[in-house]
């Protein structure tokens, strides 16, 4: 398993599993991710954007998921981890752990706090993110995008 920066030649390949996997979850709808207009290009998307990055994990030479972490709320300094997913057959593995860490300490680099949103339904991801300290909220922040998340969590970044 190697973890890095995406590329360009990235790009299909992500927003593929992207796409499969919120299908097969019945959230290929508006307020989801998607149909965020980025996620044809993330690679650029995230290049283009001050103290944000994107990674992709990779088995034998092919990509089988990734993870974001963006500018969310730069005068409170709170960054958002995005677009976490795994193709379904790498799924359990722990690639999602692996992810995490890795967003999570570049995001400790440049942040004092990360957000989130997911759906409650996804009940393994929300254990994923309560085990690294994520703490529900009641509400989203301002400036969410994603108005058909039910679930949003905030962790403090050291």
């Amino acid at each position: 398993m190697i973890i890095r920066e995406i590329q360009k030649e990235d790009n299909a390949k992500i927003k593929e599993i992207i796409q499969d996997s919120l299908k097969k979850l019945g959230l290929a709808i508006p307020g989801t991710a998607y149909f965020d207009p980025q996620l044809s290009d993330l690679h650029d998307y995230y290049n283009n954007l001050k103290h944000a990055q994107y990674w992709v994990v990779e088995i034998e030479g092919e990509v089988v998921g990734g993870i974001g972490i963006a500018p969310f709320n730069e005068p409170d300094n709170v960054c958002e981890l995005q677009k976490l997913y795994l193709s379904e057959k790498t799924q359990g593995y722990g690639m999602g752990k692996k992810l995490m860490e890795t967003a999570l300490s570049f995001a400790s680099k440049h942040y004092a706090k990360c957000y989130l949103e997911t759906k409650q339904e996804l009940k393994t991801a929300c254990i994923l993110y309560e085990k690294f300290s994520f703490n529900l909220l009641a509400k989203p922040l301002s400036g969410s995008e994603h108005s058909a998340m039910d679930a949003w969590y905030i962790k403090e970044l050291d």
